[in-house]
């Protein structure tokens, strides 16, 4: 029998080896657990780097041949606006906005599409970074029109000039300032930056990135920066004219639709609840250009065809439209226009064409969406509305149509437009084209923008800017 002395040895020795055991299995846990941590799963860790990794990248595939279409009848020349280019300052960084940020609400549910019907204003930001002056020269504004939606254009090449290289001013002024408002975003996302184009073409134009996965890795970066932030996002703007959409292959419908579906496929991922809205082509006739034979642009319903063709309807939940009603009230089709001997632009009138009318074009969007079997796919009319140069000291060139149109026309025709549009029932989102471009350019006359603005000269709302209000008031008492 063991002494006393022996049994406490063996007992002491016991114990350190199974402590030493102990602190070795943890010490291997602790190690493998450190080993395969992700950095980036962690709100600590993620939010302590400036850096935002992009995930890897795939091959798109290829798209397939579009026929070229025939050349058609241009209407006469009136350029679509174009949006300003702000002009990005320092921005903070990631950890810092996330700091700011750690009560941001989680993503909104998806917006109900049983009855509504959605309007808003498109906005231009303020161009000095003021946080103040954003809220107090629009924030305030689109809340005095009665609206909860805006729409807000994020120029990609703005955001990252270089790869991986990002610089979110506006964006972190705009998108918490648009949250404190309880305001719903419309962000349109178009102009891929130098670096990830063809260095082969015109970069004076904007056109997509050759490979259509990096425009969806900004997108998935965008949104996972802003949760719960915007409620729509619109891929691209007008890709049927080379203006916007110069590529090697040019106007092509199908790699436009193949750019929808990686996009739409980043978003999703993303938060499932954001609207995806296809790009709005823009209302106009075929155009060859007869020194080279390109195809400049493609006749929009023909267009609409082809995107339905390479299976648009498939990846979005809403097909995006146009339309900058010239000089023609909204209620008139294409060729029911009356005759107006009065009228300085004569396009309308002496050339008769769809892209003319309001009615026409969503008209005829939608019945090809219902055509295709999709008739619960809506159109969101992501820009509309009626320019007018009164108050204002000459207009742009090519813009005759907006001399043509009083203030009051303005202001008719909108609400028609609404009224419309309300009536029909596949229309589920409306962007009133615009409400503070004019005070941006200083309400220059070579600006494009300004005779559509709401606001006018020494900041005096239009007579638009109050029907709109008074409709929505209408509105919710009905």
């Amino acid at each position: 029998m063991a002494s006393k002395s022996t049994v406490k040895k063996q007992i002491r020795g016991f114990a350190f080896v199974w402590t030493a055991l102990t602190f070795m299995i943890g010490l291997m846990v602790f190690f493998a657990i450190y080993l395969t941590y992700d950095v980036e799963s962690s709100p600590v860790l993620a939010a302590s780097s400036s850096d935002v990794m992009l995930p890897e990248r795939q091959q798109p595939e290829e798209p397939e041949a579009v026929a070229p279409v025939s050349a058609q009848a241009t209407p006469e020349a009136a350029s679509q606006p174009e949006e300003i280019q702000a002009t990005a300052v320092a921005t903070i960084s990631l950890s810092d906005f996330a700091a700011q940020q750690a009560a941001t609400p989680t993503p909104v549910p998806p917006v109900d599409t049983s009855d509504q019907f959605l309007v808003g204003v498109q906005v231009q930001e303020a161009l000095d970074g003021d946080r103040e002056g954003i809220q107090r020269v629009w924030m305030n504004d689109v809340g005095d029109m009665g609206l909860n939606w805006f729409k807000h254009q994020v120029r990609w090449y703005q955001i990252e000039p270089e790869p991986g290289v990002y610089n979110w001013t506006t964006l972190d002024l705009v998108l918490p300032i648009a949250q404190e408002y309880g305001y719903n975003v419309l962000a349109s996302v178009v102009a891929a930056p130098d670096w990830a184009r063809d260095p082969n073409i015109d970069l004076s134009a904007e056109g997509p990135p050759l490979d259509y996965q990096l425009f969806a890795d900004f997108l998935q970066v965008m949104l996972e920066r802003y949760p719960g932030m915007i409620q729509a996002v619109e891929i691209w703007n007008e890709p049927n004219i080379d203006r916007e959409w110069m590529a090697p292959e040019g106007v092509r419908a199908a790699d436009f639709v193949n750019l929808v579906r990686l996009s739409a496929q980043a978003i999703k991922n993303v938060d499932p609840g954001i609207i995806v809205i296809s790009g709005a082509p823009s209302p106009t006739g075929g155009f060859v250009d007869p020194a080279d034979g390109v195809m400049r642009a493609i006749n929009d319903f023909d267009y609409i065809d082809q995107m339905i063709e390479a299976g648009v309807l498939d990846y979005i939940d809403c097909l995006g439209a146009h339309h900058n009603g010239y000089n023609v009230p909204p209620r008139y089709r294409w060729n029911e226009i009356p005759p107006r001997p009065d009228a300085q632009f004569r396009g309308p009138f002496d050339n008769p064409h769809h892209s003319w009318s309001f009615r026409s074009t969503l008209e005829t969007y939608y019945n090809k969406v219902a055509v295709a079997g999709r008739p619960d796919i809506k159109l969101c009319v992501t820009e509309f509305g009626w320019a007018s140069v009164d108050e204002l000291d000459g207009y742009p060139p090519n813009f005759g149509f907006a001399a043509d149109n009083s203030l009051e026309d303005q202001r008719d025709y909108t609400i028609e437009a609404l009224d419309l549009m309300e009536e029909w029932g596949f229309v589920w989102i409306a962007i009133i084209w615009n409400l503070n471009y004019a005070p941006q350019a200083g309400w220059s006359t070579e600006s494009d923008n300004v005779p559509y603005s709401l606001i006018g000269p020494e900041f005096s709302k239009r007579p638009a800017f109050a029907a709109v209000r008074e409709w929505m008031d209408a509105r919710a008492d009905s």
